[in-house]
Formats: structure tokens, sequence, C-alpha cells
């Protein structure tokens, strides 16, 4: 039985499923990835180029910010472009523009109810809501607290803003309305994991986990996976945006690899890379890097292990589906298990790239036979013995 065959998390938190679009959100799902373009959302054409390259990437929602008259008329071209693809408009104190993103065709709203006017516009756009099985994302942020909140509590706590979300809740829950998924986001990563902990001990609703505003690229991908990585492994979060300030899709591979890394999700290659140390004698950063670039457009999981040395490096190869084990001036390629190629260290890129496109074509036909192992050989005096396993 394989390590990952264990169960060494909590079981996921159970929540009702909301319908978005054709994906389902909650109720024991898969974790869903999403994005939000950083384009002017009333320049369609960069728009749709946006969400293209976000969906390449494996992004399954895209959000777009609608913060005027004309980004809320643009939805219908963006909708009509665009007409696979799962968004999300985003609107603030604005009722008419929830009115016409659903117009438009937009498959969920992001609005906090409590925000877009008296109770009459609420209920107005609920009822569209309903009818058109629109779900809304109820979104607290840290930063937005209303001000009463402020007053009664200081300053942003877990407490208050999980008030804030129980109000906007109770706002859906008294006109009838379920389909609601709630995000508790904040710069402030304890800040954040404590707020979600707090409500899902309180409602059943799906969670959209993320921590706002979280940084450079750099900076902001470590403190995302640290605290949507932490409520993951919890149980917690059932859609989740990395949000970084990059370009989105950056925000989508970091997404789907941390969720690859917990497990929970398979999607493209996993690439196991030696850290390195002094006993490196090939150029394996190079060797990597065009790796997992050139491994980029494959959808199907596969682990790919790139080692510098006969230390730890047979023994990852071999675990991987594909990998090499690298010595001084050449490489072992392992499929499997099994070492199957011995190559100069020029040749290693495209004779593992050829494996993998190989094993790739192999299972998409449904051809479960391996190359055959490696016969020993005489290995040179002067290289750097890779064991064949």
């Amino acid at each position: 039985m394989n390590f990952s065959d264990h169960e060494h998390f909590p079981p996921r938190r159970r929540t009702r499923p909301v319908k978005v679009g054709r994906l389902t959100v909650g109720g024991g799902a898969p974790v869903v990835v999403q994005s939000m373009t950083k384009t002017d959302t009333r320049d369609v054409a960069k728009t749709v180029d946006q969400i293209g390259e976000m969906e390449a990437a494996g992004c399954e929602i895209v959000r777009l910010a609608v913060p005027d008259i004309e980004a809320a008329k643009a939805l219908a071209e963006i909708r009509k472009r665009c007409p696979d693809s799962i968004l999300v408009s985003d609107i603030h104190f604005q009722y008419k523009f929830a009115l016409m993103a659903l117009d438009a065709g937009m498959d969920k709203l992001r609005i906090n109810p409590g925000n877009i006017g008296d109770a009459e516009k609420v209920r107005t756009v609920v009822r569209r809501a309903q009818e058109q099985h629109v779900p809304i994302r109820i979104g607290v942020n840290a930063g937005s607290l209303e001000r009463r909140l402020l007053e009664k509590y200081g300053f942003p706590t877990p407490e208050a803003m999980v008030e804030s979300a129980l109000y906007h809740i109770g706002i859906l829950e008294d006109l009838g309305f379920g389909d609601t998924i709630v995000s508790l986001k904040a710069s402030n990563l304890k800040l954040c994991v404590a707020a979600y902990r707090l409500l899902a001990k309180q409602v059943d609703y799906p969670f959209h986990v993320g921590i706002t505003e979280a940084g450079t690229q750099f900076s902001g991908t470590v403190k995302s996976c640290a605290g949507i990585g932490m409520l993951l492994a919890e149980g917690i979060g059932d859609t989740i945006r990395v949000s970084l300030a990059t370009n989105p899709v950056e925000e989508v591979r970091v997404g789907y690899e941390l969720l690859k890394v917990l497990e929970l999700r398979s999607r493209g290659p996993m690439v196991i890379a030696c850290p390195t140390c002094g006993r490196l004698e090939v150029d394996l950063f190079k060797i990597a890097g065009e790796i997992e670039k050139a491994t980029s457009h494959i959808k199907m999981p596969v682990s790919l292990a790139v080692m510098g040395c006969a230390v730890n490096g047979p023994g990852e190869a071999r675990e991987a589906d594909l990998g090499v084990a690298a010595g001084r001036g050449n490489g072992m390629i392992y499929r499997q298990g099994k070492a199957i190629r011995r190559v100069k260290e020029e040749e290693i890129v495209p004779a593992l790239l050829e494996e993998i496109e190989r094993f790739v074509a192999d299972k998409t036909a449904g051809v479960e036979s391996q190359a055959p192992p490696l016969e020993p050989e005489p290995v040179p005096a002067n290289a750097n013995p890779l064991p064949i396993l």
C-alpha cells in the first residue's frame, strides 16, 4: 500500500452542494480552482483573451470586476465570446449591475446583499437569481467591514468577520435563498484562518477560501499556500483563489500545485526536482526548468523526478512515473520503477521528453506495457556510478 493510500488529514467538512454553471461547489465535489481577470472589463477583447489564457492553465471559474456601467454592459459580449466559460460578476453597491449581470448570463454573483441597496432592491436581485438558478457568493473582507462592527469590536477580528457573514447570510435566508457560497478573506493569515474555522462550526454553506491581498508572486505564494493549505488540510474549503500581484495564470498554477501537493486534485505534471548540493555534476537547474516548461501543456496527471546524483536520485526516479537520475555527464532514465535508458547530459531533456510523450500516449490509449528494463552495462571509470534498479 502506498503512503498516499492512508488517510492523514481530517475528512472534508460536510457542506451543501451549490451548482455554479456545470460545476458543483461543495457537497463533497472536488475543490474548484478559480481566479480573477486583471484586465479592464470594459475592454472586451483583452478580457476574453485573458479568460482563455486562464482556462488553458486550468482555471475553472473566472471572476470579472464590474466597477461601473460600461463594465456591466460589456458582460453580455464577453458571455457571447466565452459561451463555455464559467463566469462570475463581482459587484459592490449597485444592484442594477447585478441585474445586468444576470441578463448577460453570468453563472454566479459575488455580492454582499446588505450593501446593494434597500430591502426591495435586494429582493429584486435575489428573486431574479433564484429564477435563473444563479448562486450568490457572500464575500466578507477584513478591509471593508461594516462601520458598526468596527465600532463594536474595535478592529477586524474573526468574530467581527463571522458576524458580518451571518448578517448577509440571514438576508438571503429570510428570502428563501440557499444557493450561497461564503468567503472570509483577510491579508492577515491568522485572522483569516481563525474566521473560517469559526464560521465552519455554524453553517453548512460551501466556502470560497483565499488569503486576500497576499502579496507579490513570491511572498504571496508562500502566504497563500500556508493559509489555504492549512485550511484545506483541516477539511475546510470547497473552491480556492490564490491572490497574487501578478498575472492570473500564475494564481491558477499555484492553486493547482497546492491541490496536487495535498492530493486533493490531479492535473498535469508534478515535477519532483533535486534541490542540488555539492554532489551535483550536471546543470540540473537548466534541465528541470526545460522539462517543466516543455510539459506545461500536458493535462494528464504524471509524476516526473529530475534528480542530480546517485544518493537519492535513483530512489526518487524509481518512485515517479518517469524520472532521471543524473551523474557525471550522463543520466539514467526510469519509467515506473525500471531503468530504461542511459543518455549523455546533453541528451537528457530530449530523451526524457520523448519518454514522457510516449508514456502519455500509452496511458491515453489504455496501453499498460512498459519499455523493457535496461540490461546492466559497464560503467566508464570516469563516470559517477548510477545503480540500475
